[in-house]
């Protein structure tokens, strides 16, 4: 055992994190092959099945299946998946490997100095007396010293992890209940639910699971057009879009910080004070925390803008009043990044709103465009020689997306050929760029746009990769699971000069 916890410990954290999503991917595979559909005379396909436990864990609500076609139990197992799936999540778990990563070391001698430690890309800073920044080594917990010859104790660690924990029972509960209550209390919501043989309980739960893990997926087939007027409903649930991803950082500082002044532990103030010394990326700065919530903010701003611009008179929101559009943007706006929840047929949406809500799914969860002077190399990093090599050889981003663009173009030539008005590479790019980003929008498929019609055709809800072919699939597979681990590769491709 002693053995086992020092070797995961050691291990590169990318192979770490992709040998948990690919695990927990396959085991909920197996539990939805076990369980029965919701229609028994419709066994769904092994690849569908696979697909779209993938898609949960990492959760990008890609989908190749419609929602109800799973049975309640299907349906929780699912649930469990994007839990265990969140970037949340995977930070607790990250904050015990760091704890036994304090503990195993304190009989080892430190012969790596390795950056990272575990699946969430910790890094250990040690801060020197004359270094305003951190210089990331690994070495001893009793060797990482701050100027004031403090240390990082293990006991910290696991108060931070206790926090951790504590923020995603409290989330999802607070966000289950709220939910659920509303459906008590709206009769308009209750008669959908009825009508579909939806209980209101298990709607709750996953719902607010999916919202906060920011997976994008719902019971019902529609997702969220089905309550494109339920503007409460719609207010409830962007909060926890946001606190669930792109405000985490920040609302978990709060939340320490509220710890600190309540309790007045010495623990609190020196996660607060020294953020980077514990080495959990979603713990920030102040100044850090300022410019995220300022960056993300003005995102959904510009979105929420645009999109009624653009959208205001389409046919899309005709039947809603001038308050539910304006929500319904808004809403619309907090999804694009990452969530992947809809009030509309994104098919039906303007091409140069499609164009938006490409860019806003490509960019990471922390993305912030103002001044971040903390982000700046240490004399450390800069002798990481080997690794940096690494980093600056292998490709960017935007050029692994382009190689899963010309990989599908090629699996789908045929598609591409027939059907042109459905199948075309915007629609593909649109589609690799959402998986990718794990956000699940999708510009689905329409019978109505083939040239050639076809009496057998039927449309579906589900996203447009359910009409890709099984080798496109496979490719997309790769595709989500890889932008669920693109925290290893931001800064890729750094030789590559365009002049």
């Amino acid at each position: 055992m002693k053995y086992s916890c020092q070797f995961i410990c050691q291990t590169n954290p990318f192979f770490i994190q992709a040998t948990y999503f690919t695990l927990i991917s396959f085991a909920g595979y197996e539990a939805l092959k076990v369980l029965k559909s919701q229609d028994k005379s419709n066994t769904l396909q092994d690849l569908d099945v696979l697909f779209t436990a993938v898609s949960a864990s990492t959760v990008s609500s890609m989908a190749t299946v419609e929602m109800e076609d799973f049975s309640s139990t299907q349906l929780w197992i699912l649930a469990i998946l994007m839990l265990i799936g969140s970037e949340v999540f995977t930070s607790i778990l990250s904050l015990h490997l760091m704890k036994a990563k304090f503990n195993t070391e304190k009989s080892l001698n430190i012969r790596d100095h390795s950056s990272q430690l575990d699946i969430e890309s910790i890094s250990i800073t040690n801060f020197g007396p004359n270094t305003s920044h951190g210089t990331k080594d690994t070495m001893s917990f009793s060797e990482l010293r701050l100027a004031n010859k403090e240390h990082v104790d293990p006991k910290t660690i696991e108060l931070l992890g206790t926090a951790a924990t504590v923020y995603l029972l409290i989330a999802n509960l607070g966000s289950s209940l709220l939910i659920y209550l509303y459906l008590k209390l709206v009769p308009d919501a209750q008669e959908v639910l009825k009508r579909k043989g939806i209980g209101f309980f298990l709607f709750s739960v996953f719902t607010a699971i999916s919202s906060l893990a920011n997976c994008g997926f719902t019971p019902v087939n529609e997702n969220m057009i089905i309550f494109q007027k339920n503007s409460v409903l719609l207010l409830l649930i962007i909060p926890q879009i946001l606190v669930g991803n792109t405000l985490f950082a920040p609302c978990f500082r709060f939340m320490v910080w509220s710890l600190q002044k309540i309790t007045g532990k010495e623990e609190w103030q020196f996660i607060l004070q020294h953020p980077k010394a514990i080495g959990y990326k979603h713990l920030m700065s102040t100044r850090k925390c300022v410019y995220l919530i300022l960056t993300v903010v003005s995102f959904i701003i510009l979105q929420t803008i645009l999109f009624c611009f653009s959208e205001w008179s389409s046919e899309a929101l005709q039947e809603m009043s001038s308050y539910q559009k304006i929500v319904g943007a808004l809403f619309q706006s907090a999804n694009a990044r990452h969530a992947g929840e809809s009030i509309v047929d994104m098919s039906s949406v303007s091409s140069a709103i499609i164009v938006l809500y490409t860019v806003m799914m490509y960019l990471p969860a922390y993305t912030s465009f103002l001044p971040n002077y903390d982000d700046q190399y240490s004399k450390a990093e800069k002798r990481c020689n080997r690794k940096r090599l690494l980093e600056d050889w292998i490709f960017s981003q935007l050029s692994y997306l382009a190689i899963f663009v010309m990989l599908i173009c090629i699996t789908e030539r045929e598609a591409l050929t027939t059907d042109p008005l459905n199948f075309n590479v915007f629609s593909i790019l649109f589609e690799v760029v959402s998986a990718y980003g794990n956000v699940g929008f999708s510009v689905g498929y329409s019978c109505k746009r083939m040239l050639k019609q076809d009496v057998h055709c039927k449309d579906a809800s589900y996203g447009f990769v359910g009409k890709w072919s099984d080798k496109g699939k496979l490719i997309l597979i790769i595709v989500m699971v890889f932008g669920r681990l693109k925290a290893h590769n931001l800064k890729g491709g750094r030789a590559w000069k365009l002049r």
